[in-house]
């Protein structure tokens, strides 16, 4: 299946090809955004140009979105509700942009729109590196954490945990983060577990790409 990715680094998009293939089960071909991003204000920014050179020129089946929350709002069960949209919620916000931006979409390369797959990182990617390894580290623990005003770790403290500083050159930040969800290639299950919303309405959307997505 040919797919693009778009995160926040280089690092996340080479984790991000790990756990989109253990899904979907089958390797994927990249196929390339046609522009990159550093950091949340940018992923939006850039999302509605990579949709429409997606869509006009590439063959691409689908697109996964992943993003870090930091201190935003945390996507729940309740955003699932039919036409409920929270203003606060990044993983609400980019699915807008994905409606907005395609609405108008005529059908093109056997499809009719570029199929979505949006994540969010509760606090940041690093936590999804540490499932299974630090069972305080989960998406219930920083929401309940955030509705007190006492967060569990911080950001920095994830990094720590995960690379044994705060700020490891790229090289090493692509090889752990790829260490870190190799683990889970067989049995996806302690992610959508720990980051039942973040991460597991992610794989619903893949999932549900075997059905829609053109076969080669």
């Amino acid at each position: 299946m040919k797919v693009a990715l778009l995160s926040e680094s280089p690092a996340d998009e080479a984790a991000l090809r790990v756990l989109v293939e253990a899904v979907l089960s089958e390797t994927i071909v990249l196929v390339q955004p046609g522009l990159r991003a550093r950091g949340w204000p940018n992923v939006a920014q850039v999302l509605p140009a990579i949709l429409r050179h997606l869509h006009f020129n590439t063959d691409a089946a689908g697109l996964v979105v992943v993003v870090d929350a930091d201190d935003s709002v945390v996507h729940t069960a309740e955003h699932e509700a039919p036409g409920y949209f929270h203003p606060q919620c990044r993983l609400c916000q980019l699915r807008g942009i994905f409606r907005k931006t395609q609405k108008r979409f005529p059908p093109l390369h056997g499809r009719d729109r570029v199929l979505r797959a949006v994540g969010l990182a509760v606090p940041a990617i690093e936590a999804w590196y540490l499932c299974g390894q630090d069972v305080q580290v989960t998406e219930l623990a920083w929401a309940e954490g955030q509705a007190l005003g006492l967060a569990p770790y911080t950001r920095r403290e994830l990094k720590w945990r995960v690379y044994g500083t705060d700020r490891p050159n790229l090289g090493f930040e692509i090889q752990r983060a790829v260490e870190s969800v190799r683990r889970h290639r067989g049995d996806l299950r302690r992610l959508e577990t720990d980051f039942p919303q973040g991460f597991g309405r992610m794989a619903h959307d893949l999932r549900d790409w075997r059905q829609t997505a053109p076969r080669e």
